[in-house]
């Protein structure tokens, strides 16, 4: 193979290989919390 095309190929894997070690350290914590509901709940009245 030409020169050119080996030097093409190896910026591609560089970039490949930059672009893939970046996204391990981009880690976002985050926390979910439930909201709490709008309604009561129905309680037993004794009836039925």
């Amino acid at each position: 193979m030409s020169n050119s095309i080996k030097a093409v190929l190896a910026a591609a894997a560089l970039a490949l290989l930059g672009a893939c070690s970046g996204q391990s350290s981009d880690v976002e914590e985050f926390v979910v919390v439930d909201p709490e509901p709008v309604t009561a709940e129905p309680t037993f009245k004794g009836k039925y």
